[in-house]
């Protein structure tokens, strides 16, 4: 926007709009793409734990994993059920 311009009440209803279109689109679950693998980072965030913790939970088995070159992927359902407190 430049100093000079004025932006109408029309244009701000016509944003609102998109705004809230978009917003709606996000929140309906099948227009989601859900995310199924995640990095051991988010995982470490999602289960509020260390590298240390994170390594003892896939050296004891109770969280599987991927390993595609020097990445680790964890399933969100497999970090579910850990949250949940049962075991694979």
């Amino acid at each position: 926007m430049r100093p000079n311009e004025l932006v109408t009440t029309e244009a701000l209803d016509a944003f609102e709009k998109r705004i809230l279109e978009k917003i709606e689109t996000l929140l309906q679950p099948e227009k989601r793409q859900s995310r199924q693998w995640v990095k051991s980072k988010d995982v470490r965030k999602l289960l509020d734990i260390s590298p240390g913790t994170l390594q003892n939970l896939r050296i004891n088995g109770t969280l599987s994993f991927t390993k595609i070159g020097g990445m680790m992927y964890y399933k969100l359902e497999d970090i579910q059920k850990v949250l949940e407190g049962g075991k694979q």
